[in-house]
This record gives C-alpha cells, structure tokens and sequence, in this order.
C-alpha cells in the first residue's frame, strides 16, 4: 500500500496574474478545463493500491484545499496545515511523522512524495515508473523519479546516474545544481543525466532514519510541532511558535545529497512543472500558427503566442512570441523569452503596497465566493454566492453599513436580535456596528449583491462572534 503526500504549498509568482498568493497554481486549471493542477495529480494515482491522499498546505489555503479534494471524491481528506514554509525537507518529516504515528515500529508505510502544480500527461509510464520504484523503497532506498530530458534545459536541477539496479533504475552518483546552457548540452548529450523531478518515494521510517542523521535539528522541531499539534475538522495544525523556528532546507540539501541510499527511476511520461507561461505554452495544444489561445480571443496574424482570456475579448494584430494574460484586475504582456521575469512584477507590485498579487478580484471563501465588482471613495459592490446549507459567521464592523439585494435563491438573515427570509427581487440593510449573519438554508446557490458603505471597507474589519470553519 503506497501513502501518497501531495505538497500543496508554494505561490507560483511566476505565473502571475493568474497565480496569486492567496490561490497559486496548484488550485488553478492550467492544463485542464475542469480539474486543477491538484486534482489531476491525485486523479493520476486512479488504479493504483493506494490509500488516500494526505496532503500539505498552507494555512491560507486550507479551505481551498479541502474544497477542491472534496470535488475530487476526497470528502475528508487529511490536510497538514504548515503556519510558514519551511522548505520540502521539514513538509515531508511532518508527514512522515503522521504516517508512523500510532503504529507497530516494525512498520515502514512507504511514501510516494509528490507536487501539486506537475504536470504529467502520460499516466501509463508514470504509474509504470513508481512500480519498478516500490522493490527499491522497500529496501531502504530513498528512491526519486528522474525525468528523461528531452532537450538541454537551464532551469532544471540535475541527476547523474550511477550504476545500473534494475531496469529504468539507477543508483545515483551525483546531484548537480541548474546548470548554465553549455554545461546543459554537456549533460543532455552525455545520456547519463536526468531532471530532477522533485517526485521520490521511500519508506516513512527510512527518510525519519536518514534525517536524524543529517539534519537532526530539523527532526526534532518538527516532532515537537506535531505532538503539540490540534485537530480542527479534517485539518492537523501544527504548533506555529515551535514549527517557525525549523530551520528552511530542501530535501534533496538536507537527506538526498547526503545519503548512501539514494536511487533513481528514469522516468520518461511528458512531465512539466509548469515553472513558467513560456513552459504553460510548450505543453499546449497549438493552432497551425503555433499559438495556444483560451477563451474569448480573436487573432490576426499572430504566431507562436500564448493568449488566456479570462473575463472579455482580447485580440491581437501582428504579434510573434508574446504571452498574453487577462483577469478581471490585471493584464500581463511578455515576450515569451523573457517571462522568467513576471516574478520582478510581482515583487514591485508589493514594493508599491498594492494587492494585485494578493488574491484575485473573485475570492473563493468555505461556504462560497464573492466578486469584487465595483468600489470607489467610501463604497464597494460586490457579487456574492453562499452555497446551500453554507453560513457567513456571525460578525460585526465597525465602519462599514451593508445593503443586500437578493438576486436568486433565499437568504436567512440574522440582524442584531431579529432573524428573518429575504427573497428574490428583495433587499434588507445592515446598519454599522450591528451584529448579523447570512446563511443559504435553500438547496440551490444564494445570489445576492452586497453594497458597502462607510469609511473604511477593508476585510480586516471584521469582528467574528461566532465561526463554523474556525476562523477569527
């Protein structure tokens, strides 16, 4: 029985506008039109003797996480919540320690480790390639899945294999740093060489062994952090004030590097880690032009040019080799050469004290969305959809007053002491510093339109009373 570990957490800076810190690409449809990066990488484990994913995240994006598992068939799926990233080398400890937990310690449940935001289009050869991995694992190999280069590549680490253990399987001889473009031609014409997937799978007690004898420190945070951790619904919350103090290291620095046990498994299955728009673009379907468009695009000629509309017509005259990014806040033109850069965008976005690199216009919330329409000097619109049997906690502000307009379904509306139904074409008013609560008790979606008024409209104005998802 193989233990699947998806870490969820990273930003994906690079691909924004699209990625946002609040919703990065691992939650995002990149490839796909119905799933996202993470629900492709738990439906490739479909036919396999697996148990059910446990996943790794980020504490902002636990709801999303969870939601998003749910959609996947994973109605409770078990989420460790990290309070900050530590790197891969203490993500995966966590987890390993919560497979061994309760027990016998003669047992070695083996963890397939993977990434949330890969891309793998060929799911025979990589099913294939963790079969030939499983002997390895078992015994005590720490065993990562090398991807089969297809052409010399600077923005990938590097695996030297070794000695020959099995077929597709290597031991290895050297992990090796990006490397520049003659040094990739060197590798990618030698043969011997594979990109490094960050993909491994080993026992849980084998990587714990491996660990405490070459980063101890890191082990021993993390062991006190999840013995002193709670349970909140189907989230694990580590202690933060001890897990902040873990050292930051990749696994492949802390263990990978430095073990005698390191194996490989030459994988060859159409993998992308879909670092880059540039790279989003190469795994593309293309048109006859070598353009790959999605949504409302009209193109005359226009060559080899990636286009993601998301909220309107985007057209374009004459144009080679660009990348082309439409959201409802934030439109993004590059030449595909040089989009390793957007992640500078993103930091002068930051540096400037904007929010574009936040969270999207439409923001995702545990009992639904809202869209953020319309705002100006001392107002705000937003368009609002509360799942069925969802409910808002029950809060107050201290400078803002909220007119709501129901457009369809019916909202129960609690307003201080009173409780009562509003109804298509009706609206109601929250005064300021009045405690309510809105709550969908229909069984189809609550659509209503929220206008804010008053001096201040941020969403840190918000005092939280009383919360079914735990928040405050």
């Amino acid at each position: 029985m193989i233990h699947p570990v998806v870490m969820a957490g990273g930003t994906g800076s690079r691909l924004w506008p699209l990625s946002r810190q609040l919703n990065p690409k691992q939650f995002l449809k990149l490839t796909d039109q119905h799933l996202s990066m993470l629900q492709l990488t738990v439906a490739r484990l479909d036919g396999m003797e697996s148990a059910d994913p446990l996943l790794i995240c980020n504490e902002d994006h636990r709801f999303l996480a969870a939601e998003q598992m749910r959609q996947a068939g994973y109605k409770d799926a078990r989420i460790i919540l990290e309070p900050c990233g530590r790197n891969t080398a203490p993500a995966i400890a966590l987890a390993a320690l919560q497979l061994v937990k309760n027990i016998d310690e003669n047992q070695n449940p083996l963890m397939l480790v993977l990434a949330a935001d890969h891309l793998i289009k060929d799911i025979a050869a990589f099913q294939s390639g963790i079969q030939k991995a499983i002997p390895l694992a078992q015994q005590d190999r720490l065993v990562t899945f090398g991807i089969v280069p297809g052409h010399a590549e600077t923005g990938y680490g590097y695996i030297q294999q070794g000695p020959k253990l099995a077929d597709d399987c290597f031991s290895v001889s050297r992990f090796v740093e990006k490397p520049d473009q003659k040094t990739a031609e060197e590798y990618f014409a030698s043969g011997d060489y594979l990109w490094n997937s960050g993909m491994f799978l080993f026992g849980a007690r084998t990587y714990l062994q491996e660990l405490q004898k070459h980063r101890p420190d890191i082990l021993a945070i993390c062991q006190a952090a999840l013995d002193d951790a709670s349970e909140d619904l189907h989230f694990t919350r580590v202690n933060e004030s001890v897990f902040a103090e873990c050292p930051e290291d990749s696994i492949d620095y802390a263990v990978m590097e430095k073990t005698d046990n390191a194996a490989v498994v030459a994988l060859d299955a159409g993998w992308s880690d879909i670092g880059s728009w540039s790279a989003l673009w190469e795994v593309s379907e293309k048109d006859s032009c070598g353009n790959a468009f999605s949504g409302d695009v009209i193109a005359h000629n226009t060559e080899s040019t990636l286009v993601r509309a998301d909220s309107r017509l985007v057209a374009t005259v004459g144009v080679k080799d660009l990348v082309i990014i439409e959201t409802k806040d934030a439109l993004l033109v590059a030449h595909k050469d040089q989009v390793q850069d957007v992640k500078k965008v993103v930091e002068r976005i930051k540096n400037d004290g904007r929010h574009e690199h936040m969270n999207h216009r439409e923001v995702y919330r545990p009992w639904g969305v809202y869209d953020s329409i319309d705002n100006g000097h001392r107002y705000q619109v937003k368009r609002i959809t509360v799942k069925p049997g969802a409910k808002l906690s029950v809060q107050m502000h201290h400078h803002r007053a909220e007119h709501w307009i129901v457009v369809s379904g019916t909202a129960k509306v609690t307003n201080g002491e009173e409780s009562y139904l509003v109804t298509e074409n009706q609206s109601t008013y929250i005064p300021v510093g009045q405690i309510h609560c809105l709550e969908n008790p229909g069984v189809i979606d609550l659509e209503l339109i929220e206008v804010q008024s008053g001096s201040y409209l941020g969403e840190d104005d918000i005092v939280r009373f009383e919360d079914r998802y735990g928040r405050s």
